[in-house]
């Protein structure tokens, strides 16, 4: 762990935005990162005397879910953000961090539609999540294939 490219791009986001915001969108951009899918970043600021944001996210497989869990530890704990909690690493249907001022649900799909926390936080804003954010294998693809374009 430790990834320097992750470490440069999480204290961009930390730097830029101001605390609990910051961590919130850093934990975004990666789960992002990690090929997550239909990312929640609920703002419960107004509603919520637990936390300021939940986020909600999906993995495709036990160890996709594992791997964001201990990258956003990791990465958030070089910026002095301690993790309170953490549930659910046994099979990882659903695996809950919790951060003080953000909780995280990172959920395989099917355990993510039986308890359909989105239904349950559907009336709040939510923070957007840039798109630059997400990793694009397709973008990366077309940078790595040769093109015959203008070869002739």
């Amino acid at each position: 762990m430790n990834n320097p490219y992750i470490q440069k791009e999480i204290a961009k986001i930390v730097t830029a935005n101001n605390y609990p915001e910051n961590m919130a969108l850093a934990s975004a951009w990666i789960i992002a990162n990690f090929k997550g899918i239909n990312i929640k970043v609920y703002d419960a600021k107004e509603t919520s005397s637990l936390c300021d944001y939940n986020i909600i996210a999906s993995a495709e497989n036990e160890i996709q879910a594992k791997a964001m869990v201990d990258e956003i530890v990791v990465s958030l704990k070089e910026h002095n953000l301690e993790l309170l909690s953490l549930e659910g690493m046994g099979n990882a249907e659903w695996i809950l961090l919790d951060l003080g001022d953000i909780i995280i649900h990172i959920f395989q799909e099917l355990t993510r539609d039986v308890f359909d926390l989105d239904s349950l936080w559907h009336d709040q804003s939510q923070l957007p999540i840039p798109q630059e954010y997400y990793f694009s294998q397709a973008e990366e693809i077309k940078k790595s294939e040769p093109s015959t374009r203008d070869y002739f």
